[in-house]
């Protein structure tokens, strides 16, 4: 599921008119917020979230309990929008993701959290701002695109992922429908049906004995590639059988899918197929800031959502492929405690250096007489 899901129906009047509220005070809040963040004494924000799913909402919740100044922007282009349902979220099994999301962001309102449909173009620290900063806590301008510049103590990439799809005809109209990925997500709503896995990518015959789990009648489509002996013993003894043409297309009709087509022009009846797509992290906000990456390529981040710079923090699909709902909602919570922690921290420091200074004479100590 993605990250970036905004502009979603409400799940009631009272929700729609919560989240109203919170837009247009985030619209004020934001519209004011022009002077430049060089010169800006203070914050505008403790923490600026960007992306309004279920690990950035996570992360807002939390915060704006820890009474925290705190603003979400989102896109508005949900990566799990075909989707009628959700699943393997406890307490939320079988709920269509957008009255999910409609309901946290009447939650996080509810603690002032201001909430801003939007588009983030560039992060920079507010060092390459203002060089003479010598200031440990960390800022930043957040430059929206078209609108103001905000400025923010942390900021949290909650932005996602983007599923780049095997080319084939057919497949994207059905994809989020019968054209599934995870089969932890959609498997049981399938179950006993005839299924197929197409090869697409490396692990593909791990993923066909995986889908095995829901259904006997499950038939991998090799499409092109050629199974290694072990692979297709390993098919064989779980009854998997192995179709070794080329996939020509998807075939639906009727608002259903009903087989895949082979270049040889026949077609293997199916009522659901799984697929595993290429992940693309929107994380090119991450790369602004200079964030290291792991040797696999994706963003690198601790436990707690850190990355290897100061004051940002990464959450969700953006830097996880395989987050699910629950487990993105999960890591937004830990990222908000330890980034509040981080802020107690900095408030802290401020507050005896300022203590400190107000107890000085106001000409400073007066020199010792030997």
């Amino acid at each position: 599921m993605s990250d970036r899901i905004t502009n979603v129906p409400d799940a009631d009047p009272e929700t729609a008119a919560t989240a109203a509220t919170a837009a247009t005070a985030a619209t004020a809040a934001t519209a004011a917020t022009t002077e430049s963040p060089a010169h800006t004494p203070h914050p505008a924000y403790d923490a600026l979230i960007i992306g309004a799913g279920p690990a950035g909402l996570s992360t807002a919740l939390v915060l704006g309990r820890a009474r925290r100044r705190v603003l979400v922007v989102d896109g508005g282009e949900p990566r799990n929008a075909p989707a009628a349902q959700m699943h393997g979220f406890l307490s939320r099994d079988g709920m269509p993701p957008a009255d999910f999301l409609a309901v946290g962001r009447a939650e996080i309102a509810r603690y002032g959290v201001e909430i801003l449909t939007g588009h983030v173009d560039d992060i920079v620290p507010r060092g390459r701002l203002d060089p003479h900063d010598t200031g440990t806590d960390p800022e930043f301008a957040v430059y929206l695109a078209g609108g103001p510049v905000l400025t923010t103590r942390h900021v949290v990439v909650a932005t996602g992922l983007r599923d780049d799809l095997p080319d084939l005809p057919g497949l994207r109209d059905r994809w989020g429908i019968d054209v599934l990925h995870c089969p932890y997500c959609h498997g049981y709503e399938v179950r006993d049906q005839p299924l197929g896995v197409l090869a697409t990518q490396p692990h593909s015959v791990e993923h066909a004995l995986l889908v095995r789990q829901w259904s006997p009648d499950t038939v991998y489509f090799a499409h092109g590639t050629d199974p290694s002996p072990a692979d297709r013993e390993r098919l064989a003894a779980r009854g998997i059988r192995i179709e070794d043409g080329e996939v020509k297309r998807i075939v639906a009709d009727g608002g259903r899918l009903r087989g895949v087509e082979l270049a040889d022009g026949r077609v293997v009846p199916r009522t659901a197929v799984f697929a595993g797509p290429t992940f693309e992290p929107h994380d090119g906000l991450l790369d602004a800031v200079d964030c290291v990456r792991n040797p696999d390529g994706w963003v690198a981040v601790d436990p707690s959502g850190r990355t290897s710079v100061p004051g940002v923090w990464a959450a969700g699909n953006a830097v996880d492929p395989r987050a699910q709902v629950i487990t993105a909602a999960a890591h937004g919570s830990a990222i908000a405690a330890a980034l509040n922690h981080d802020l107690v921290t900095a408030d802290v420091t401020r507050a005896v250096a300022e203590a400190r200074t107000a107890s000085l004479p106001p000409f400073g100590p007066r020199p010792v007489l030997t």
